[in-house]
């Protein structure tokens, strides 16, 4: 629940905005002057707090300015019977987000306390999370940033998966420019861009007359990386023998350019990628077990756009901005239908899918808001707003039909039956990855391999 702090030296204006906001949804809590109120913020971090400024003690403005001490991000708004404006100017620079003069309209002040919520809510991250290069402020983001921040000092070895379009590169880059050798070179490769024939060359290098064509040396991705790190995208697509000569780069730090007798060393990290579920690869006998261990020192999962909902007003923003100055237009904003639309949309291309429904957008509008009818969304959408949703106390999976089939079957059996329809509903969820249907489940993957046999669940 949004918690609320309301400051004011009259007993009556905080009674009034106390019944008026707990109405609303709020939590709020009271007190009567800066000083109290300051304790109240030292304990409890508050998303708002609502200020008189002509108090006792320790006034309005002076209580701001030790919030946005106490937490930048913090959201203030100042209220008044005197109106001043030196007061006002003095609010607005010290971080207020609004000025309100009593008396107020009721609306009025529900209103700025709206927008007062929703800007804190998309205000960018403090510099502790700063990513800029990823747009997000969602919890699963924060989880990555902070994932980020551990692993980027360290040599390790990660693995990145997730649909294609989440951004799994720009995670790369992250890692790669947080660590030690972010003045080293970060060169990235997509695995399945490259004829197969060739793909050998392109990550190992090649020696002059090696194959025809081959009119001169050439450095591989491993030799470019040297000292940085090297990004393999797609790395589900690598054939068995580019599997068998990337394992002993990770084991032994040398490779063998194509045509050549010697060997060379090699010190880079490997960030790879992947939008498919390797552990099935390996029981299918197409990724080699050994390698998945070496890459996957420090897996991170990037979640789908569908996940992370909340982020699409952040990313829509940055977008406009972007392809407003690529296109010479002046494109401010998305009319609110517009945004509800994109709200209520599932993302199947993700990220990179929003992106190109904003350029879109942008391009096509002539004035200076996208309307909804310049939204160009995929045909296959699916909308959540149409889903059926469940009601909270029917259940979700059915063992019996009636109190004596229930004791008939016995507890072990309907215990049996409801795990059993739990995990296919749950590989259904996931698209029948296992991997995530395992997360979904809160289970590993051996033990969700384990009971899929056990149940004969194909």
């Amino acid at each position: 629940m949004t918690s609320i702090l309301v400051v004011d030296d009259e007993p009556s204006m905080r009674e009034f905005l106390k019944i008026l906001l707990e109405k609303e949804g709020y939590q709020v809590t009271t007190a009567v002057d800066g000083g109290s109120a300051l304790n109240l913020a030292e304990q409890d971090p508050f998303d708002l707090v609502i200020s008189d400024i002509r108090m006792p003690g320790l006034t309005g403005l002076e209580l701001l300015a030790r919030l946005k001490q106490l937490r930048t991000e913090i959201a203030v708004i100042m209220i008044t019977a005197f109106a001043s404006p030196d007061d006002a100017v003095a609010a607005m620079k010290n971080g207020a987000f609004d000025y309100i003069t009593k008396p107020f309209n009721v609306d009025e002040i529900k209103r700025v306390i709206r927008s007062a919520l929703i800007r804190k809510q998309h205000d960018p991250p403090d510099p502790e999370h700063c990513f800029p290069e990823i747009i997000g402020r969602s919890a699963e983001m924060m989880r990555i940033f902070d994932l980020i921040k551990k692993i980027a000092p360290t040599p390790a070895n990660v693995l990145i998966y997730g649909e294609s379009g989440t951004g799994k590169e720009l995670v790369a880059k992250a890692i790669h420019n947080r660590s030690r050798v972010a003045a080293n070179p970060f060169v990235p490769i997509t695995c399945s861009a490259i004829p197969e024939s060739l793909l050998e060359s392109e990550l190992f290098g090649h020696v002059k007359g090696s194959f025809t064509g081959a009119i001169a040396d050439k450095a591989g991705l491993f030799q470019q990386a040297d000292t940085g790190t090297a990004f393999l995208d797609e790395i589900g697509e690598l054939t068995p023998i580019i599997q068998t000569k990337l394992l002993r780069v990770l084991q032994e730090r040398e490779f063998m350019p194509v045509g050549s007798t010697k060997t060379r060393q090699v010190n880079v990290r490997i960030i790879a990628a992947t939008n498919r579920i390797l552990e099935e690869e390996i029981i299918a006998g197409k990724f080699r077990e050994d390698l998945y261990y070496r890459l996957a020192v420090v897996p991170i999962r990037v979640p789908p756009l569908r996940e992370r909902i909340g982020d699409v007003p952040l990313l829509v923003e940055h977008f406009l901005k972007k392809y407003s100055a690529l296109l010479g237009k002046e494109v401010q904003t998305i009319s609110s239908y517009g945004m509800e639309v994109l709200m209520k949309y599932d993302f199947p291309g993700n990220v990179r899918e929003l992106e190109n429904i904003i350029e879109r957008g942008v391009a096509l509008e002539l004035s200076n808001i996208i309307l909804p009818e310049n939204l160009i969304l995929s045909l296959h959408r699916q909308e959540r707003s149409k889903q059926e949703p469940r009601q909270a106390d029917a259940p979700l999976f059915i063992a019996a039909h009636d109190e004596n089939e229930l004791y008939q079957q016995g507890l072990e059996e309907i215990l049996q039956r409801i795990e059993k329809d739990m995990i296919i509903h749950a590989l259904n969820k996931a698209d029948h990855s296992k991997m995530r249907a395992a997360e979904l489940l809160k289970l590993s993957f051996r033990s969700l391999r384990y009971k899929t046999k056990k149940h004969g669940i194909d």
